[in-house]
C-alpha cells in the first residue's frame, strides 16, 4: 500500500491537504480525480513510488525486484540508523527506490521509481544496487527501461559508497544501451545531485514533469561560484528543456499515453 493510499484508507478522503503554494485545500479524494494536481494553481504534489507505479502501470501488472535489500549504517554515522529506522516506518518501504516489471498499455518494460519521502530519495549503497540490477535483469531479458527519477542526491551517510553509486549505474545503463535497447527518464520534483550528474541524464529519451527542480548543485552555490545573478526559472524544467537538457515536458496526465506511445515506437521486432 503507498504513503498515499495509506492516508485516504485511513481518513476516507476526507481530510483536507493544503497546497504549499496557494495554500488551497482540498480533499485527498479529490485531488486524485485531478491526478495530484492542485485545481487551484497548478501545483504538483509529490508522488510516493507506489501511487506513482500505480498511476502509470497497466492495472497488476507490477513484479517487483530484489524487495528486502536495505542500507546499512556502516560508517556508523551521528544518527543515521534512526534515520533509516524512521523512513522505512513512515513510508512501508526498505528503501529509497522500488524496482521491477510491468506493463505500460501492453507493453512490457522495467520500472524503476524513487520515494522522495525516504530521506529524499537520497542514493546510497541500495539504491544504485536496485537500478543496478534492474539494468542488469533488462538487459538479459531485453527490455525497456522506465525511469522515474526524484533525489537529493548522494547519501551523505554514506560517504564515497554512494559516489561510487554513479559509476555502477552508469555502467550497467551503457551495457543496456549497448545490447540496444531503450531506456526513457522521468525527471520529477526534484532530481538533484549525484543521481543528475549520472542516470536521470543518460536516457535516450528524458522527459520532465512541469516545473520539477532539476539540477546538479544548489542555486546558491552556482551563484557564489560563477559570480553571477541567475534567471528566476534556473534549474526548472522549462529552463532544461530551453537549453536542451530536457526532451519534452509532459503534464501528468498526458504521462502515461505519452510513455506507451513512445514504448510502442520503439518496440523491438521478435
Amino acid at each position: 500500500m503507498s504513503f498515499i493510499d495509506n492516508i485516504m484508507q485511513k481518513v476516507n478522503g476526507s481530510a483536507k491537504v493544503a497546497c504549499k503554494k496557494c495554500s488551497h485545500e482540498d480533499t485527498l479524494s479529490n485531488l486524485e480525480q485531478h491526478d495530484y494536481i492542485c485545481p487551484e494553481c497548478g501545483t504538483y504534489f509529490r508522488l510516493d513510488a507506489r501511487a506513482r507505479i500505480k498511476y502509470i502501470t497497466d492495472r497488476n501488472s507490477f513484479k517487483e525486484l530484489d524487495k528486502g535489500l536495505v542500507s546499512k549504517d556502516f560508517l556508523e554515522f551521528p544518527n543515521y540508523q534512526d534515520k533509516l529506522e524512521k523512513a522505512r516506518h513512515d513510508t512501508g518501504e526498505d528503501d529509497a527506490v522500488v524496482c521491477g516489471t510491468a506493463f505500460i498499455a501492453d507493453n512490457e518494460c522495467a520500472v524503476f521509481v524513487m520515494n522522495s519521502k525516504f530521506i529524499m530519495a537520497s542514493m546510497g549503497s541500495v539504491v544504485g544496487e536496485k537500478i543496478t540490477r534492474l539494468f542488469e535483469y533488462a538487459t538479459e531479458h531485453q527490455l525497456p527501461v522506465v525511469g522515474f527519477t526524484a533525489s537529493g542526491g548522494a547519501r551523505m551517510q554514506e560517504g564515497v559508497i554512494s559516489l561510487m553509486q554513479m559509476a555502477k549505474v552508469s555502467g550497467a545503463v551503457k551495457n543496456h544501451s549497448n545490447a540496444g535497447l531503450l531506456y526513457i527518464t522521468v525527471l520529477t520534483d526534484p532530481t538533484t545531485g549525484g543521481v543528475t550528474a549520472s542516470f536521470a541524464m543518460q536516457g535516450d529519451i528524458i522527459l520532465a514533469e512541469p516545473k520539477a527542480l532539476i539540477g546538479f548543485a544548489g542555486r546558491r552555490v552556482v551563484e557564489q561560484t560563477t559570480k553571477s545573478k541567475l534567471p528566476d526559472n534556473f534549474q526548472k524544467a522549462g529552463f532544461l528543456l530551453e537549453h536542451g537538457f530536457v526532451d519534452a515536458i509532459v503534464p501528468r496526465p498526458e504521462l502515461r499515453d505519452t510513455i506507451a506511445e513512445l514504448l510502442t515506437i520503439h518496440k523491438r521486432s521478435v
